[in-house]
């Protein structure tokens, strides 16, 4: 145990004795007056005068002076009154942060999704969401399916929008946000472009363009073939959707993917399967792990906007 009666030599130590007396020296510092100091920090005027004679026995010098009616600061009064300053400034921006993340209209909220939803998904859940929490802040981070939810998992983002859920595995929660049609997509002079609906086992001989591993829509597409009774013959792989149907575009294969939007790409056709099928786009975050109100307040909005 420290003797706290002896001055101290340790700069770790005056730190530790510090801390708790670095508003009472800023303010001594600001005011030059113990009274005034007192009432900028609503506590009794006995309470500064105390601290600032501790501080001084700790150091074995005063850290406050006389003058007049006021008080001045020693040179080492002075010297730990910047530290003070600057060390409050530092805490008190941290406390606004604290604040501000536990506020469910004034948080931060770190959303990760793939890309293939941020064009058409995205856009409209966040704009809905700031309608009616304008001063919440979003980081917006984008990627494969298994990397969302490795950095979901690793705390570097709070909850991500994936497809597919990794349903059934307890380290996660997840829901239901929407259910996208899957097309065939096809080059336009393709013998089979003007199909009104195609069986995926139809394609079965052709060259595929998928997703590469890792990404959402390449685990959808090769449970669809092992459904449909054979295994893709890929001809190319990508990180992009758009590149995939470029590629498509271009005649060196076919894919199965989600809509193009509101029309297919150049020199391709879009073509429903039958039967139907989907992809199931939810958020996903790990279970029985604390989110902050904001988080929370987003994804409850998501899920209460579902469509489909």
């Amino acid at each position: 145990m420290v003797d706290q009666s002896q001055p101290v030599d340790d700069p770790s130590q005056l730190a530790a004795h510090l801390a708790p007396t670095l508003a009472v020296l800023r303010a001594v510092a600001a005011e030059g007056h113990v009274t005034r100091a007192a009432e900028v920090l609503g506590v009794p005027q006995p309470t500064v005068s105390r601290t600032l004679a501790k501080l001084g026995a700790r150091l074995g010098a005063p850290v406050t002076a006389r003058q007049g009616r006021g008080i001045l600061l020693t040179r080492a009064g002075t010297l730990l009154a910047r530290a003070a300053e600057d060390a409050m400034q530092r805490l008190e921006a941290g406390c606004r942060a604290v604040v501000e993340e536990l506020d469910p209209d004034r948080g931060r909220v770190t959303f990760g999704f793939q890309h293939t939803m941020g064009s058409t998904l995205v856009p409209p859940l966040l704009r809905g969401f700031r309608d009616q929490h304008p001063q919440v802040r979003f980081e917006l981070v984008q990627g494969s399916r298994d990397t969302m939810l490795a950095r979901t998992w690793a705390g570097e983002v709070d909850l991500c929008l994936v497809a597919p859920l990794p349903v059934g595995d307890p380290r996660w929660e997840c829901a239901t946000v929407q259910e996208e049609p899957l097309v065939a997509v096809l080059h336009v002079h393709h013998r089979l472009a003007r199909r009104a609906a195609l069986r995926l086992a139809d394609l079965a001989a052709e060259d595929f363009v998928a997703m590469r591993p890792g990404y959402g829509m390449r685990q959808i597409f090769m449970r669809l073939a092992e459904s449909a009774g054979f295994e893709p013959r890929l001809a190319y792989e990508s990180e992009e959707v758009d590149t995939v149907r470029g590629l498509v575009a271009a005649g060196l294969g076919v894919a199965v993917l989600p809509p193009a939007g509101t029309a297919p790409a150049p020199d391709t056709v879009e073509i429903p399967l039958t039967p139907p099928a989907y992809r199931t786009i939810g958020l996903a975050w790990p279970a029985n792990r604390p989110q902050p109100p904001a988080v929370r307040t987003f994804r409850d909005h998501a899920l209460t906007t579902r469509s489909g």
